[in-house]
């Protein structure tokens, strides 16, 4: 069985406060076992034209889909998501099995 990756792009709202978001996303993932890893970041190096808007990317991976589901229903995540997509303007989310060509060294 392999990774399976829970993939999120967002632009936030203008006057969203997203350290506030992050943090809680931070602490939401490391109460919930299914959460294999995560990792997060924000864009610096791209053109405006090109990431139209979106600087934000969230990335989650999980030991299979039903490790996934589970975190989908999982109460932390329930309740964190009625925080988190009202600061939301814009989002972009890829739910897939993942396809390692080239481990980390």
């Amino acid at each position: 069985m392999g990774t399976f990756n829970h993939y999120v792009i967002v632009k936030f709202k203008d006057g969203a406060v997203v350290d506030e978001l992050i943090q809680g996303l931070e602490k939401m993932v490391s109460r919930i076992d299914h959460v294999k890893s995560f990792e997060w970041g924000k864009d610096i190096e791209s053109h405006d034209m090109l990431r139209q808007g979106f600087i934000h990317v969230f990335l989650m991976a999980f030991n299979g889909k039903e490790e996934f589901n589970a975190f989908q229903t999982h109460p932390n995540h329930l309740e964190f998501t009625e925080v988190f997509s009202p600061a939301i303007e814009k989002i972009v989310v890829l739910d897939f099995p993942s396809n390692l060509v080239k481990a980390p060294a």
